[in-house]
């Protein structure tokens, strides 16, 4: 499991964009960085800035997996076939932490993992506790008997800030992945740009 050690805002901060399109974010009340260096002029970004800025934030999006993680997901992107930038975003949309997010289980894609490690989805009916397992179109996602009444799961399917996409179909405690998505229909609050992701590991 990879545990984040500092506050998620302060990637927000750090971006100047709020993320995940959470109502809490500082950047909704002031939009440069954290620390004491935060308010400074900012200088020009170089391609590289550029690039290294757009894998960051897309990799702190899905839950900060780390470097090596989100690597080898992209390294299986270029093997397919296709466009790599939508092979990527395909395959960390079909993460098992990804899909309980996206079907509203839980309230942010942390609380999300946290669910799945501690034990409470089942997928086609049996117990899985690997956040970065692959789920395929047609799996079924399920909350645990003793998930179904946690507060945390409750808070998450009563927020108005997100919807559940058309790629996910809800039925009850249960979700079905119906299909991999493609870059237009997945909700990012904000821009992602996942072709600067490819060309900064292409350099």
């Amino acid at each position: 499991m990879s545990k984040r050690h500092s506050s998620k805002y302060k990637l927000d901060r750090r971006m100047g964009e709020n993320i995940w399109g959470r109502p809490k974010s500082p950047v909704n009340k002031r939009e440069y960085g954290p620390g004491q260096h935060g308010q400074r002029r900012k200088s020009k970004v170089s391609d590289f800035g550029i690039q290294l800025k757009a894998k960051q934030k897309l990799k702190g999006y899905y839950g900060d997996v780390t470097e090596k993680q989100f690597r080898k997901v992209y390294d299986e992107a270029v093997r397919m076939k296709g466009d790599t930038s939508q092979n990527l975003i395909g395959l960390l949309e079909q993460r098992l932490d990804m899909v309980v997010y996206r079907a509203k289980f839980a309230p942010t894609i942390f609380a999300a993992r946290q669910i799945v490690n501690h034990g409470h989805i089942l997928v086609n009916g049996r117990r899985l506790n690997i956040g970065s397992a692959k789920i395929k179109p047609g799996d079924v996602v399920e909350l645990g008997a003793k998930a179904k009444d946690m507060a945390l799961i409750l808070e998450a399917q009563s927020l108005t800030e997100r919807d559940v996409p058309e790629y996910v179909a809800i039925d009850g405690p249960k979700a079905t992945y119906v299909r991999v998505p493609t870059l237009d229909e997945v909700p990012y609050p904000v821009k992602m740009e996942p072709n600067l992701v490819v060309e900064f590991y292409s350099r």
